[in-house]
């Protein structure tokens, strides 16, 4: 089953927030999802210990350089989607992980210090792929995008990875307020209060959309690996 690392070096890019994102998308629609919390701040296992986590989700802590591959290999044994919340630093254990992945998604603000940040995992993923002598298929994510106003350093950085030929994601992940709220509150998306919540519906499309985005991409890379 797919395996997905959500990393970049830089603290605050949005990883922890994608990776829900998405993993709340995949059980909505039926899948069975092991999130693999490998942040030492634990922000998803404690939003797991909070009212309306999805039965089809599973959280799974305690993570060290030494298990992650292994857990990795069991969750892949027992659930139809992996999603691991990388550390904050370029660690082994991130190192394993990427290794063990079977698509990276780099989350960048639009920031050049996230670039920066990207650009470390990036090679990161290079130097593991030469390792395990196969390609490990990734792409930035751009987070935390304004709905209303596009900033000059989110068009540099957009211009530096196209000017790298580096794949980026056609769908942004934009700022909303529900996506913090997630983790104050508990749950889906669905489920928080729309009296409490604003633009619930904009933020749940958007996050529809990323999660439509990342199965075509799964899809393509799965169709490449049996041609291969």
């Amino acid at each position: 089953m797919p395996v997905i690392s959500f990393a970049n070096p830089k603290g605050g890019a949005g990883k922890t927030t994608s990776a829900l994102l998405l993993s709340g998308e995949l059980a909505a629609r039926g899948a069975s999802v092991a999130i693999i919390d490998a942040d030492p701040e634990r922000w998803i296992s404690q939003w797991a210990a909070l009212p309306g986590k999805p039965d089809k989700i599973t959280i799974i802590g305690n993570v060290t350089e030494d298990t992650i591959t292994d857990l990795i290999e069991e969750a892949s044994s027992q659930h139809q989607f992996v999603i691991i919340d990388c550390e904050g630093t370029a660690s082994l254990m991130v190192a394993n992980a990427i290794g063990m992945s079977d698509f990276v998604i780099i989350p960048t603000q639009g920031a050049s210090m996230d670039a920066k940040g990207a650009s470390k995992t990036i090679k990161l993923i290079r130097n593991q792929a030469r390792m395990a002598r196969r390609e490990i298929p990734f792409a930035v994510l751009l987070t935390r995008v304004s709905a209303a106003v596009t900033s000059r350093s989110l068009k540099n950085v957009r211009e530096q990875l196209d000017q790298a030929g580096i794949d980026v994601f056609a769908v942004s992940i934009v700022e909303r307020a529900a996506y913090r709220d997630l983790l104050d509150f508990g749950g889906l998306l669905s489920t928080l209060d729309p009296k409490q919540v604003s633009n619930i519906d904009k933020a749940i499309q958007n996050s529809m959309e990323f999660a439509a985005e990342v199965i075509s991409r799964l899809t393509k890379i799965g169709q490449q690996g049996r041609a291969a």
